[in-house]
């Protein structure tokens, strides 16, 4: 979950899933305002929206940023069943073993390439808990991450949060590097929502012409044979443009399901 600016003083909250390794929109959520903070209502309304349309014993893991740190929005995904593994501030107080801290005290004895692991953790003021907190410090970053989770393992949850920035690849195809929503004008959020719909249901159809790409060799025609330096949605649009001039059929891969 993440959100963006869209169109004029808009933004989306958004759900993707990641699919080999892309972000492919589930549901949104359209506001009028300025860049930032969504209240945690709304981020617990859409997981019930998707929770709802999720078939029962699907295994779930939910990722976001420290936006996504809220004890209501943690109850709300418990709830669901699902996993997460979201990010928090450094400035967070946690207690462990009855003792209370902020979790910036974790890093600064921590070393580059090592993490720190805390299970049955109360976590802020109001001791919501037991959650895990991790705090760990990749090799090449300037500071700690901090990660709050409902998983067993440490390693599973820093893995899985590794794939929450799959959905800054889809934001920015959505504008600069692809369909350029956010040069929209529009400033209703009952009609950017309603554009959103066009523009996800685009990028997964061009995401799927990106792997057709793949799968039936047209990359060695559209682009080079030996090295890909082209996202499957770069790839998706090539081959339209290549399809549109060489008067070739574009093939389409949508479903009416009754």
């Amino acid at each position: 979950m993440d959100g963006s600016v869209v169109g004029q003083d808009c933004c989306a909250l958004m759900i993707h899933v990641i699919y080999k390794g892309r972000a492919l929109p589930l549901a949104w959520r359209v506001r009028q305002g300025p860049k930032g903070h969504f209240p945690q209502a709304l981020h617990m309304a859409l997981v019930e929206l998707v929770r709802e349309r999720i078939p029962e014993g699907t295994e779930v893991v939910f990722l976001g940023d420290g936006e996504f740190d809220g004890i209501g929005l943690q109850e709300t995904l418990n709830k669901a069943g699902w996993l997460y593994a979201c990010r928090t501030s450094k400035s967070t107080t946690a207690t462990w073993e009855g003792e209370t801290f902020a979790l910036e005290e974790l890093g600064w004895s921590l070393k580059a390439g090592r993490l720190i692991e805390l299970k049955a953790v109360d976590f802020t003021h109001d001791a919501y808990g037991p959650v895990m907190v991790l705090c760990c410090w990749a090799k090449g970053q300037v500071e700690p991450l901090y990660v709050v989770s409902n998983m067993e393992q440490a390693e599973d949850a820093i893995a899985s949060y590794q794939k929450r920035f799959r959905i800054e690849t889809f934001f920015s195809d959505q504008k600069s590097r692809g369909f350029h929503i956010h040069k929209s004008r529009l400033s209703d959020p009952q009609r950017l929502s309603r554009l959103l719909i066009a523009a996800c249901l685009a990028y997964i159809w061009v995401v799927y012409l990106g792997s057709l790409c793949e799968r039936d060799g047209w990359r060695q025609v559209i682009h080079r044979s030996k090295r890909c330096d082209l996202s499957l949605f770069q790839l998706g649009l090539r081959l339209i443009e290549h399809f549109l001039n060489e008067e070739l059929p574009i093939p389409v891969q949508f479903y009416v399901i009754i």
